[in-house]
């Protein structure tokens, strides 16, 4: 009798929340995949050397009451906020969390880690942690989870209609492969910058190809941002307050017009996919540039860290610098935005023209 008063509930539960969706009265549901600009915890139950659960690390998390909760900044993520601005009641649950199971994963589920990249070589001076390959793999035993809630049909509604799939990756392809200090001198002796990045785009067609058979449609791709921009390689290089690191940038730019044509030939080829391309390097550098139109007192400097001009060195942890008014800083840590940053980033996506999130913006793309 037990069992079927909890069959009955859940199917209650399933049946409103479908109809909720049905309606558009909010998102579905968020799959996130990426590094650690989204990463939401998932790096917390691995062995690796890239975490972020520990203070002054989500100092401003309201949900966790300012303990840290493996978010690589003082408080949400841009997918957090986004999620809550689409109208997700939840955030999307770390797959890698205990509690990533029933009806939770209907809410979302968050697969990015920090130090992950597409190409699975990259991080590996972490050690561990999720390449977007694996992430893809654990997408794959959600997809059968939620066939088992929802039945294949409705499944398929589900994902189609009503969910958001994002992918923020490929910095760390760049900053902890092929531009790492000494390890990867070897790499970039014997593969130019463009053979590099042609092989980041071959794989990362595939595994969006990959997602689109698990059935997402509407996908929100980021692409790489001012990575010379930000305090780790400032300080590295030694970088006045106003300039940035040419070589990053370069190859972000590179990277990220490749990237463009990609989503072009994506949207052209596979019938019913979205592909929406988030212009992550304009805007950010605009913020960079303009800190101060943007209530900012320093873009170089991180307010939480140590080592050199702008504390780039040494990740942020209970033994860093720490600066007072964290709504001040573009960067939380040498590589990371504050959560007054990412505030500015979700609203352009949210409600940005094309010049920022093209063919449509991220409201646009819920109600499609």
């Amino acid at each position: 009798m037990k069992s079927y008063i909890a069959a009955l509930v859940v199917f209650f539960f399933i049946w409103c929340y479908i109809g909720k969706a049905a309606k558009g009265e909010r998102l579905g549901a968020s799959f996130i995949f990426g590094d650690s600009i989204v990463d939401a915890g998932n790096n917390n139950y691995l062995p690796s050397l890239s975490k972020a659960n520990i203070p002054p690390n989500g100092i401003d998390f309201k949900a966790s009451g300012g303990n840290p909760t493996g978010r690589y900044t003082n408080g949400r993520t841009i997918c957090d906020i986004v999620g809550e601005e689409l109208g997700v009641p939840n955030y999307a649950v770390p797959f890698l969390a205990p509690n990533s199971t029933g009806k939770a994963i209907l809410y979302g589920v968050n697969y990015a880690s920090g130090a992950g990249g597409i190409l699975n070589a990259s991080g590996r001076i972490f050690v561990n942690r999720l390449g977007l390959d694996i992430q893809v793999d654990y997408f794959n035993i959600t997809r059968k989870q939620i066939d088992s809630l929802l039945g294949p049909s409705q499944a398929r509604d589900f994902l189609m209609k009503t969910s958001i799939f994002s992918v923020t990756i490929g910095a760390n392809d760049f900053l902890n492969n092929y531009l790492l200090p000494v390890v990867s001198i070897g790499s970039r002796i014997t593969q130019s910058p463009d053979a590099f990045i042609n092989d980041m785009i071959t794989r990362f067609s595939g595994q969006l190809i990959r997602l689109y058979q698990l059935d997402a449609r509407k996908i929100v791709i980021a692409n790489v941002g001012p990575i010379g921009c930000i305090p780790y390689q400032k300080t590295l290089y030694q970088s006045n307050e106003d300039e940035c690191v040419e070589l990053p940038n370069k190859l972000a730019l590179h990277y990220n017009a490749k990237l463009k044509d990609l989503l072009t030939e994506l949207n052209e080829n596979l019938p019913g996919a979205t592909f929406v391309l988030a212009n992550v390097y304009d805007l950010v550098s605009d913020i960079i540039i303009n800190y101060e139109n943007y209530g900012f007192t320093t873009s170089g400097k991180a307010c939480c860290g140590n080592g050199g001009r702008y504390a780039g060195i040494i990740p942020c942890g209970p033994t860093s610098s720490l600066c007072s008014d964290h709504s001040s800083h573009v960067f939380w840590d040498p590589y990371h935005p504050s959560e007054a940053t990412n505030l500015i980033i979700a609203k352009k996506l949210l409600d940005g023209d094309t010049k920022i999130i093209s063919p449509m913006n991220l409201r646009q793309l819920r109600d499609l």
